[in-house]
């Protein structure tokens, strides 16, 4: 059973698997940054200065001036301002991931495109030797069936 275990941990998906995980767990904390440090003080600078991580509604319906104060008063919070800082990080990780998945594609098609051009596009008759269209199954010189 060690054995299966240790051939299936070593197997080279799950290794690839762990780096991605990794690399994304540090691309996480870039993008978290980006958003709290860069994006939210500049959209601050145009909403009045408002800081998004401190936008919240007390369920008790007092009002506290600071998360801090409304849960040093054990009252229960809905944390508007910190959801609307997550979706952005989602959505810029969302858009990057689209960015390089689409370049990906765009290096796989273009190979692909390069390979279908080094094709032939022409054969040779097997009966009179005549260079034909690949994908013809007469042909046009002798009419034999190919």
């Amino acid at each position: 059973m060690v054995k299966e275990f240790k051939n299936f941990a070593l197997r080279g998906n799950i290794v690839d698997l762990a780096v991605g995980v990794i690399i994304g767990g540090a691309f996480n904390k870039i993008v978290t940054s980006l958003v709290n440090d860069i994006i939210m003080p500049f959209f601050s600078i145009f909403l009045g200065r408002i800081e998004f991580s401190n936008l919240f509604f007390a369920l008790d319906g007092k009002h506290y001036d600071t998360i801090a104060q409304a849960e040093a008063a054990n009252v229960g919070t809905i944390k508007y301002g910190i959801f609307i800082t997550n979706v952005i990080d989602f959505l810029i990780v969302a858009f990057t991931l689209f960015i390089f998945v689409r370049q990906i594609n765009r290096i796989k098609n273009f190979k692909k495109n390069a390979e279908e051009e080094n094709l032939p596009s022409t054969k040779d008759c097997p009966y009179c030797k005549t260079s034909i269209h690949i994908e013809a199954t007469r042909c046009p010189h002798c009419t034999s069936e190919l």
